[in-house]
């Protein structure tokens, strides 16, 4: 299915009160964008460059040796064991590592995972208190508290393997099997200082990460479209990475060893992050892509076998039928499927039905079951919600449980 994209509706008004975030940052992105590595280490007075990395990226790829060449001198070392999600003991293992080694600044090359793990790093090394203390804490019936986090941090340099919207955000979660969800910190101070888009390390990861990094972003851009904002910048933010998001995923299936798709949704990715900080992101995310997000993280999460792209894939339409209203005719104008006057749940109707279409063509799964989830892990699957400050920072309702296992089931 081909998309045709209507122009989501905006609010009429010709003046707004609005805010704009801007972080310093250095963007490389190309062919050959890696020469400018040591370059950038240099300029931020580091003399110690840490890598952190996955075991693909190290052994299955060429991208650590290209970084070690372009380092020289600069090169301190490398820890290549970070997991999927980034688990607690390999980002401890990882800081010993950049302790030992004197690191001075942190070079995270490969997709979320690493550049997630690489920020804990950096918090882990300059922050003296418990671990257990300074992560997100979620009293009972209040919202969330996400503590301060005042020491410096070293400089992180970001590699992306894939177009995924933790480049350069400033929040951290982490897999710990001890606890019963993960382990978030915030601290503004981790966003990288540059952030390398590099055609040949994109082209290290197989299409099925990309596309599933790639699904994600696209939905994340769907539900951006879609939202009401009275910020011409968020809008045009909002828009645009939309537009690079709806025409790559389908080109990067079809030319899976061309960079240029690759690079269109890092952008998209970026876009997201930027309207975020111009203040998308204030008061949390709406309804709608909240339950996604926290269904489709709580599958990942549990499950190693299981992308955040497929889980995203499916539960969103379940979830826009589940919790069909205003916004659903603007999700299905969005995705050119109606919309216009149409009832609430004709237009949540629609809009899932266009999405699932569209998941399909680029070979994404449709419902939980095929993602050989066992349907008795869905209660706890529904609790694992509970506590995910990205989708919910507020204070979470007596029976919420119970509505995501309701919209779970429903997308079984």
């Amino acid at each position: 299915m081909a998309l045709t994209m209507a122009q989501p509706t905006t609010p009429d008004t010709t003046f707004s009160s609005f805010r704009a975030v801007a972080y310093p940052l250095r963007l490389y992105a190309g062919a050959d964008a890696l020469d400018n590595l040591a370059g950038e280490v240099r300029r931020h007075g580091a003399r110690r460059a840490f890598v952190v990395c996955g075991r693909s990226v190290a052994h299955r790829t060429n991208l650590l040796q290209r970084i070690v060449e372009q380092l020289g001198d600069l090169y301190a070392g490398a820890f290549d064991h970070v997991d999927k999600d980034s688990s607690y003991l390999a980002v401890l293992a990882a800081t010993e590592a950049a302790k030992a080694l004197g690191a001075d600044l942190i070079v995270a090359a490969g997709g979320g995972s690493v550049i997630v793990g690489a920020r804990a790093v950096a918090i882990f090394l300059a922050e003296t208190g418990d671990p257990y203390e300074l992560m997100t804490q979620y009293p009972e019936g209040k919202p969330a508290v996400s503590p301060r986090l005042m020491a410096p941090k070293l400089p992180i340099i970001n590699v992306p393997t894939t177009p995924t919207t933790a480049m350069n955000r400033a929040g951290t979660g982490l897999k710990n099997d001890k606890l019963d969800h993960r382990m978030e910190f915030f601290d503004p101070k981790t966003r990288p200082v540059a952030l390398f888009w590099d055609a040949e390390a994109l082209l290290t990861a197989p299409l099925s990460l990309a596309r599933s990094t790639g699904t994600t972003t696209f939905t994340g851009a769907l539900h951006s479209a879609a939202a009401l904002t009275a910020n011409p910048l968020v809008e045009g933010d909002h828009l645009q990475a939309f537009r690079l998001a709806t025409r790559a995923l389908p080109r990067l299936v079809a030319a899976p060893d061309d960079a240029g798709p690759r690079l269109d949704l890092c952008a998209a990715a970026f876009l997201l992050n930027r309207a975020a900080d111009d203040g998308a992101s204030q008061g949390g995310r709406d309804r709608v892509s909240g339950a996604a997000y926290a269904l489709a993280t709580a599958l990942h999460n549990r499950y190693d076998h299981v992308g955040q792209g497929e889980a995203t894939a499916t539960v969103t339409p379940g979830v826009i039928r589940g919790l069909a209203d205003a916004g659903s005719g603007r999700i299905a104008e969005a995705l050119g499927a109606g919309g216009d006057g149409m009832a609430a749940a004709d237009a949540a109707e629609a809009a899932a039905g266009a999405l699932a279409a569209f998941y399909e063509t680029i070979g994404m799964p449709s419902c939980v079951r095929e993602l050989e989830v066992p349907e008795a892990d869905l209660p706890s699957l529904a609790r694992d919600t509970l506590k995910n400050f990205n989708a919910n920072r507020g204070a979470r309702p007596p029976d919420y449980v119970e509505q995501m296992l309701k919209l779970l089931r429903a997308c079984w």
